[in-house]
């Protein structure tokens, strides 16, 4: 086996990624509180889709399984193999249809950057680590059950599923025994909860979420790397940030904005007035 030792910049833990996403609450409460006492965006569903972006920073990790041959006299040096916990970030767009008065559809297409390893420990007291980075495309499509608005706050649940793509494909599939061989594409079960935190112009919503995979990435040929593991998953935890575009119009309390097709209306009407009072 070759070793493959380069540093990372991005080692996020799960108790940081919680601790960033309690930050991200209290600051956007906050802000919210002080900045306006008023309702904004008061007919955002009117509009029944919207459109924004996001970005994520993220967690994973991978999930094993050991296979019977780890136990047998050909991997009797292995005395373990250990999963790493490595950052990534996320970039995509945010498409949201408006289902129900507290339910909306959500198509995610998002790009992900993501760096895992396993840690394969010798008796003899030496490490060898396996690092696999990847460029996935994602497209997660979620169902999002939100709250009645309090002011201007709102906490939503989403979950749903997303099927991702290795966006490199299998290009690079030189000295497949000198390395770990995974599949190319992925499924997972997306859960999550946010806030949604409603500005003059925009809506503004952090959100933590959960990733599961449900496919074993192991491919049919194993090799010194993967002949000790029955199955390999995935598992992600990441925090997100979108910002999604209000209506055509705005209404605030006590003061209302109308649209283009009101304002046309209106002065069809007043215009009628005048030659009747001509």
């Amino acid at each position: 086996m070759q070793t493959i030792n380069p540093r990372h910049q991005l080692n996020l833990r799960g108790r940081k990624v919680v601790l960033a996403f309690i930050v991200l609450f209290g600051m956007g409460y906050s802000s919210t509180a002080q900045n306006n006492p008023s309702d904004n965006l008061i007919n955002y569903e009117d509009q029944w889709i919207h459109y924004g972006f996001l970005i994520s920073v993220h967690s994973s990790k991978y999930m094993i399984r050991y296979s019977e041959e780890f136990t047998s006299p050909a991997m009797d040096t292995v005395h373990s193999i250990i999963p790493g916990n490595l950052g990534g970030f996320k970039l995509g767009f945010v498409i949201n249809m408006k289902l129900a008065e507290y339910l909306d559809f959500r198509l995610l297409p998002t790009v992900g950057f993501y760096e895992n390893d396993l840690s394969y420990r010798f008796t003899n007291g030496t490490t060898q680590r396996e690092l696999k980075d990847a460029t996935m495309v994602e497209l997660p499509m979620l169902l999002k059950y939100k709250s009645a608005r309090r002011g201007n706050i709102a906490m939503y649940l989403v979950a749903g599923i997303n099927p991702s793509l290795e966006a490199s494909g299998k290009g690079d599939e030189q000295d497949i025994g000198q390395k770990l061989e995974l599949r190319n594409w992925n499924l997972a079960i997306d859960v999550g909860v946010g806030l949604d935190i409603f500005y003059p112009f925009f809506k503004f919503s952090p959100e933590i979420r959960y990733s599961y995979g449900l496919r074993n990435m192991l491919t049919d040929d194993p090799n010194d790397f993967s002949i000790g593991l029955e199955k390999l998953t995935t598992q992600n935890l990441g925090i997100f940030i979108t910002f999604e575009g209000g209506p055509s119009t705005k209404r605030k309390l006590g003061k209302q904005t109308k649209g283009a097709g009101q304002i046309k209306a209106r002065q069809k009407k007043r215009l009628k007035g005048g030659k009747g009072r001509g």
